[in-house]
């Protein structure tokens, strides 16, 4: 059962009463996301599967200046995604922005992931968004209005070792989305298409994703706060007509030195990528995780938007103002790129000594 805080919506079109629904809405960057679009008096679908989670959420975005409606849904099941969209316009009216933020992941070598466990990241963290798209399309393309924002990741353009669930998917959405957008322009549709492309971000995947690592996983540094990300997002949102926004001077020199010299980068990464995305601290046997089922569900407890690596995280960064000025954001960026492949280089010649 959906909850709402709202008896009488109003449908008005201004960009300060939007109706706004947000995937995986009850923790990290989607949870901050639907604050950030409250904050504006945005009516927010809020969609996730955790009960605990979302009626959190709901709270945050009632406090916040918004409309929350909670809709527990598993975005990899289609028929989910399309009744809770349905749900959105009976109660709210017409859909002005969908957000594709759910995902879940593996942190493991190729070897120790299992073909199910694969198979429920790709669901999850690609067909959730090809769902989510499918039900905004669905009802944005009739009327001829509308945004859809996938909330991607520079492992997007650049793979990782011990994710190749996650960035396998990543990868697709980037592929799935382009093909998207192009269809749209062949219309000559007013449907926007737009990706946030976000650097490392301080959520819970990384105490409840399931994990096979030695050592706890953590984000590879600089660690931004949720919040830099859900700025991003509605920056996006109001200006979708940008194909893809990439947030973070570290994830667009990333990118830039992937396409420049991407073997130096494959054996730069595979001799720092493992250490860097784990901590110090064993890692001592199993833990409860969310691949299957919501750690924030009935008889489980909220986690917020935040990870555990608030002391390392960075509140704001003058990157992600960059990234909407796409002139300073390309010398920035290729700046540090420039840097990375200055330090991948030196990698490879002490590997080599």
């Amino acid at each position: 059962m959906e909850t709402t805080r709202s008896e009488h919506p109003r449908h008005s079109r201004h960009p300060h009463r939007q109706t706004v629904v947000v995937t995986g809405a009850s923790a990290g960057v989607g949870r901050a996301t639907a604050r950030e679009f409250a904050a504006r008096g945005a009516r927010v679908a809020l969609i996730a599967r955790g009960r605990a989670g979302l009626e959190a959420a709901a709270n945050e975005v009632a406090q916040a200046g918004g409309t929350p409606l909670v809709l527990p849904a598993d975005v990899s099941d289609a028929a989910q995604v399309a009744a809770a969209a349905d749900r959105v316009e009976a109660v709210f009216g017409p859909v002005d922005v969908w957000v594709n933020a759910a995902f879940t992941t593996v942190f493991a070598p190729f070897e120790e992931i299992r073909p199910e466990e694969f198979r429920r990241v790709t669901e999850v963290t690609y067909l959730g968004y090809v769902h989510g798209t499918r039900a905004a399309l669905d009802r944005m393309l009739p009327r001829d209005a509308g945004t859809i924002v996938q909330v991607g990741s520079v492992l997007a353009e650049r793979s990782v070792p011990l994710q190749s669930a996650y960035c396998g998917a990543k990868h697709a959405v980037r592929g799935f989305t382009s093909a998207v957008r192009t269809e749209l322009m062949h219309r000559r549709s007013r449907v926007k298409v737009t990706v946030v492309q976000l650097p490392a971000v301080n959520t819970p995947q990384f105490a409840w994703g399931l994990s096979r690592l030695p050592h706890r996983p953590q984000p590879v540094p600089p660690i931004y706060q949720p919040e830099v990300a859900a700025r991003a997002i509605v920056h996006a949102a109001d200006h979708p007509r940008r194909r893809v926004y990439c947030v973070g001077g570290r994830a667009l020199a990333t990118i830039i030195a992937n396409r420049l010299v991407p073997g130096l980068l494959d054996r730069y990464l595979a001799r720092t990528g493992f250490s860097s995305q784990q901590t110090s601290e064993p890692d001592r046997g199993p833990r409860p995780h969310n691949l299957w089922n919501p750690l924030d569900g009935d008889g489980g407890r909220d986690f917020g938007a935040h990870g555990t690596f608030d002391d390392r995280a960075h509140p704001h960064s003058p990157e992600a103002w960059v990234a909407r000025r796409p002139r300073l954001l390309w010398t920035g960026g290729a700046a540090t790129a420039a840097t990375l492949v200055v330090a991948a280089l030196r990698h490879h010649r002490t590997a080599h000594r």
